[in-house]
Parts: C-alpha cells; structure tokens; sequence
C-alpha cells in the first residue's frame, strides 16, 4: 500500500493557532504531512523565512510525521509531484476561502491530478489570519491568545529589538 502523503502550504507569518488546528487535525489523515512556507511577494512579511521555518518546526516538533518545507519560486503543484504528494490540504474559514480554494482546486486538479482536501475552520479559531495578526501586533496589541507559544516569544524578541 502507497503512502498518503499530505502538503499544507501558506506564508505562515505568523502563525496561527487556526493554522495549528488545521496541520494537527491534517496529520492525522496522511502517513506523511509536509508544512510547506511559500512566500508571496505581494504580502510585507513581519519575520524572515528563515524565522518563520524555526517557529514552525519548533511548534510542530511533537508531530511525528509531520515535516517543514520552504519554497521560494515554485508552482505549489510542481513542488507537490517532486514530494510525492498525493493530496494538497487547505483550510477554509468562510464563503470567499471556499470561492477561491474551489478556483485553486480546479487549477491543481487540471495540472497536476491531485485532489485538493478542504478542512473548515473551528468556529472559535475561523476569525484568525496572519495578517490580522500582523496588523494588529504594528499597533502593539496582546495576540497570545490567538498564536503558539513559539510565536508569541518570537514577537516578544521582535518587539524588545525594534524597540532599541
């Protein structure tokens, strides 16, 4: 029997504890999970990718099977097949997540045949994104109840050095 083998991406600046539901809950579906950090030029990142690789492995250390990748310039599609993939995950927190994953999903299927596997946001974690976060940490607000902590200590250095 072939292995199930999962690729969950996003820009993860910061992560989320929406974003951890979703990778934990995903985990439990492949053999194989990999978390993948693409960057998207057109958001002003908050942390280096490197930043954002350390955050999430330490975040995700007690997932097994569960591995951080980074991408800069690749199609999520032409990554997945170098992978192994046999499923995208995404997450879907409301009506126009699901309008432009149902778009993405269509894409992906036509390039590469993979299924795309839509996990729904918990009620209680579907208000969060990263650029809210973002947003709301340039206007020196308290977000621990909305990250893990290896991200919250990450804003507290970043807060402290550009402080100085």
């Amino acid at each position: 029997m072939s292995q199930k083998i999962g690729l969950f991406t996003g820009t993860f600046d910061p992560m989320t504890l929406g974003h951890l539901d979703i990778i934990e809950r995903a985990s439990k579906l492949f053999d194989l999970l990999y978390v993948g950090i693409f960057n998207n030029d057109q958001k002003s990142p908050l942390f280096k990718t490197e930043e954002r690789r350390a955050m999430l492995e330490e975040t995700l250390a007690d997932f097994d099977n569960v591995k951080v990748i980074v991408h800069e310039a690749e199609l999520t599609v032409k990554v997945a097949e170098k992978l192994g993939v046999t499923a995208l995950v995404r997450s879907v927190r409301d009506a126009s997540d699901l309008a432009y994953e149902e778009n993405m999903f269509y894409f992906n299927l036509e390039m590469s045949g993979l299924d795309t596997l839509l996990l729904m946001a918990r009620p209680e974690l579907k208000a969060l994104n990263s650029t809210r976060m973002r947003e709301l940490y340039h206007f020196d607000q308290d977000l621990s109840d909305w990250l893990p902590e290896p991200v919250k200590r990450a804003l507290e250095a970043k807060r402290t050095s550009d402080g100085d």
